[in-house]
């Protein structure tokens, strides 16, 4: 889904603020939400790729004043109350007031029909995919053509594995792109790699 989320190579955001060694966690709660997180994944009451859908799914405005952890709560608090574990009204009384939920979820989509295998060295070009559910192909590098370099181990492809559609696992394949040529007059000379999955991809 083309959301507020998909922020790779968007301007006029800054350098990226970082620090050595920084703390993981900076709140007792923090501790708490990410167990709890890890724990249902665990015990399989929602995927991965359910987790990071229920994310982008959160009101722009709430995903982008956020911290990392409040990002996690949502999706955990969204997908528990979406799979019965809790209800919404149990939420708000544990917290005495309203408790934002994400928005609800868009139909997903099985395997790109004649997707083909690729190999080292092949031209690709990104799908010019506009996709309404969970994608894991940044909006960035759509439609751009770039290198094949390896491919990765098949992985259960996340367009159906968010949303509970059936689909047959895919490779992703690492990708080589020219840092000019996804953003012409506004990168230095360089590459840049992405794993890319195989529906998403054409032969250039």
């Amino acid at each position: 889904m083309d959301g507020v989320h998909d922020m790779g190579g968007r301007q006029g955001f800054g350098r990226v603020n970082f620090q050595r060694d920084a703390q993981a966690f900076h709140a007792g709660w923090e501790v708490r939400i990410n167990a709890l997180y890890a724990l249902a994944v665990r015990r399989g009451i929602f995927n991965m790729d359910e987790y990071r859908h229920a994310i982008e799914r959160m009101e722009p405005r709430h995903y982008m004043n956020a911290s990392y952890y409040e990002r996690t709560l949502t999706s955990l608090a969204t997908l528990c109350v979406e799979k019965g574990v809790l209800t919404r009204a149990e939420l708000e009384e544990r917290a005495a007031g309203g408790f934002p939920l994400s928005l609800p979820s868009a139909p997903g989509r099985s395997n790109e029909p004649g997707r083909r295998t690729f190999a080292q060295g092949d031209r690709v070009r990104v799908r010019d995919l506009h996709i309404p559910g969970h994608v894991r192909m940044p909006g960035y590098i759509r439609g751009k053509v770039g290198v094949v370099v390896n491919e990765s181990p098949l992985y259960p492809f996340p367009d159906a594995h968010a949303h509970g559609v059936t689909a047959a696992d895919e490779p992703t394949y690492d990708v080589r792109f020219v840092s000019t040529e996804l953003w012409p007059e506004g990168a230095d000379a360089a590459h840049v790699h992405v794993g890319v999955f195989q529906s998403y991809l054409e032969p250039a």
